[in-house]
C-alpha cells in the first residue's frame, strides 16, 4: 500500500508540473527512479511545452522592434497630456513630471520589405520616428497611414530580408490558450511575458471606437505598447496596446487589439490612404434593462437600442425606427451596441444585410445595404443613470433659440435644457444643458406648453423615457426610480 501511494504521488508531481507548462520541471533522481541530468526535463510532453516556450519567444524577438517618436508637447494635448504616459502610468503620471517629448513603444515587422505595425497612440502627431532593429540598426520611418478609431498604424523603414512573424488567426482564440506578450522597449531588445487569454471580443473598454480586445493577464511593460502577442506556435494573434491600471501599477488585466482586426486595418490602409468601414446610419446605444422596461421588452433582452436614423442613410430607407432593437444582424446575436458597430463595420460594402428587429411586442425581419461610412458619422448615445423621486425635479427648460437649426436648416423643434440640478435623477440619467428635448414617454414635444403639460402629468416616482437631440444626434434616456 505504502509504495502504490508513493507512486501515485510521483505521477502528481509529474502532471502538475507538465500542467503548469510555465517552468522547467525537474524530478530528483530518487523521485524519478533513476539519474537525470541537473535541469533536465524527463518527460516527451514536458519537453515540447519547454521547447515552445522557447521557440516561440526566440522567434517573436527578431521581428519585434522598438520606437522612439518625438512629438512638440503642444502636439500631445499640452502639459502632461501623453496619452502613452496616461495609459501606462495612471493619472498619478500627470502631476508629478514635466511633459514629455518623446514616447517609446514596439512594433511588429509584417513584410521582409519594412512595413511594421504599431499602436496609433506609439506614433500619432509625431515629427520623427526612429524604429531600433533587434539586431541594433537604426532606422528612420515613415507613418504611411493611422487609425484612431482601432489604434493601428503602419509605418515604413527602408530595408529589405526583413525577419517576419507569421499571421495567426485570431478568430480562433479561446478563454484559457497560454500566449506571449513579446515588446522592445527602451531598446532592451526584448521583453517577454507570458499568461493566459482571460476574454475574448472584450468592448466597451473606452479606449477606442472599435473594440474587440483580446483580455490577457500577461503583464504589459511601459513600451510594450505596440508589440506582438503571439500563441506558442509563434504565431502573431494579436497587438498589445493598453493596461487596465488606475493607478499605474499592473492589475492583471491586459488588452491587445485582434489580428484579424490589425491586419484588416492595415490592409485598408495600405490599399487606399484610409480605413473603409461599413455604416447603415444608426445612431445605436445600449440596451439597459430600465430601457428594456420602457419599451416593453424583457428585462434580459439583448441588442443594441436605435437612437437615431439619418432619413437619407441605408437605415433609414429600410424604414427603420428609433426605438427599434436590433436584435440580429445576419443571423447574428447581437449582445450589444458596441457589438454592432463591429459587425457593420466589418461588412463589405454593397451587402445587404437581414436585420432582426424588436419593435414594440412584434420581431421584423429588416433588410439594408451597408455603404461606407462617411467622414463624420453619427454620434454615439451616452450613459444611463440612476434614480431619485420626481423624474424631471431640478430641470428647467426654455424655447429652443431660432439660431438653433436642424440638418433640414429649420428650427429645432423641443424644448432647450438650461440647468439640471446635481444630484438629480435627470442629471444622474445624464441630461445636460444644452440637450434638446423631443420626446417624453413617446410624447412629441415641440413647445414650452407641451412639456409643462407632459412634466405636470408624471407621478413622483415614476420612471419615464426621454428623447434627447445632442450633437447632432438624438438619444434615449430612462429617467426616474
Amino acid at each position: 500500500m505504502r509504495a502504490r501511494l508513493v507512486n501515485g504521488l510521483r505521477r502528481i508531481v509529474v502532471f502538475l508540473c507538465i500542467g503548469l507548462a510555465a517552468q522547467t520541471c525537474v524530478l530528483l533522481p530518487e523521485q524519478a527512479g533513476g539519474a537525470a541530468p541537473a535541469g533536465a526535463v524527463t518527460t516527451p510532453t514536458g519537453l515540447a511545452i519547454n521547447e515552445a516556450f522557447i521557440d516561440a519567444p526566440a522567434r517573436a524577438k527578431t521581428a519585434v522592434v522598438n520606437i522612439s517618436s518625438t512629438f512638440r508637447p503642444e502636439a500631445r494635448g499640452g502639459p502632461f497630456g501623453d496619452p502613452y504616459s496616461r495609459r501606462f502610468f495612471g493619472e498619478e503620471f500627470e502631476r508629478g513630471f514635466p511633459p514629455p517629448e518623446q514616447g517609446q513603444g514596439s512594433g511588429v515587422i509584417v513584410s521582409p520589405d519594412g512595413y511594421i505595425v504599431t499602436d496609433n497612440h506609439v506614433v500619432q502627431d509625431a515629427t520623427e520616428v526612429q524604429v531600433l532593429l533587434a539586431d541594433k540598426r537604426t532606422f528612420r520611418a515613415k507613418v504611411v497611414g493611422t487609425d484612431a478609431r482601432t489604434d493601428i498604424a503602419v509605418i515604413k523603414i527602408d530595408a529589405t530580408n526583413l525577419p517576419t512573424l507569421p499571421w495567426g488567426d485570431s478568430s480562433r482564440l479561446r478563454v484559457g490558450e497560454v500566449v506571449l506578450a513579446v515588446g522592445n522597449p527602451f531598446g532592451l531588445n526584448e521583453t517577454v511575458t507570458m499568461g493566459i487569454i482571460s476574454a475574448v471580443g472584450r468592448a466597451n473598454v473606452g479606449i477606442v471606437d472599435y473594440e474587440d480586445f483580446i483580455q490577457i493577464d500577461a503583464a504589459i511593460n511601459p513600451g510594450n505598447s505596440g508589440g506582438a502577442l503571439v500563441n506558442l506556435k509563434g504565431e502573431l494573434i494579436g497587438i498589445n496596446t493598453a493596461i487596465f491600471s488606475p493607478t499605474g501599477g499592473f492589475m492583471g488585466i491586459g488588452f491587445a487589439i485582434p489580428r484579424n482586426m490589425a491586419k484588416s486595418v492595415m490592409t485598408s490602409l495600405l490599399e487606399h490612404g484610409r480605413v473603409i468601414r461599413g455604416w447603415m446610419g444608426l445612431g445605436v446605444q445600449e440596451l439597459t434593462p430600465d430601457l428594456a422596461r420602457a419599451f416593453g421588452l424583457s428585462e434580459t433582452a439583448k441588442g443594441a437600442l436605435v437612437s437615431d436614423v439619418l432619413e437619407d442613410g441605408p437605415a433609414g430607407k429600410a424604414k427603420l425606427r428609433r426605438g427599434d432593437v436590433i436584435a440580429a444582424y445576419n443571423g447574428t446575436p447581437v449582445k450589444d451596441a458596441a457589438h454592432l458597430r463591429m459587425l457593420v463595420a466589418e461588412t463589405k460594402l454593397g451587402t445587404t444585410v437581414a436585420l432582426s428587429v424588436l419593435r414594440g411586442n412584434r420581431t421584423q425581419e429588416v433588410a439594408v445595404t451597408v455603404t461606407e461610412m462617411p467622414a463624420e458619422p453619427v454620434a454615439r448615445a451616452g450613459p444611463e443613470g440612476e434614480h431619485m423621486e420626481h423624474p424631471l425635479e431640478g430641470v428647467a427648460v426654455d424655447e429652443v433659440p431660432p439660431t438653433m437649426r436642424g440638418r433640414s436648416g429649420r428650427k429645432e423643434a423641443g424644448v432647450l435644457v438650461v440647468d439640471v440640478e446635481p444630484g438629480s435623477p435627470a442629471d444622474r440619467a445624464g441630461l445636460r444643458p444644452g440637450d434638446i428635448i423631443r420626446e417624453i414617454d413617446r410624447k412629441p414635444i415641440k413647445t414650452l406648453r407641451d412639456f409643462e403639460r407632459a412634466s405636470n402629468e408624471l407621478a413622483p416616482g415614476k420612471r419615464i423615457l426621454l428623447l434627447v437631440k445632442r450633437d447632432g444626434a438624438t438619444v434615449f434616456l430612462s429617467v426616474g426610480s
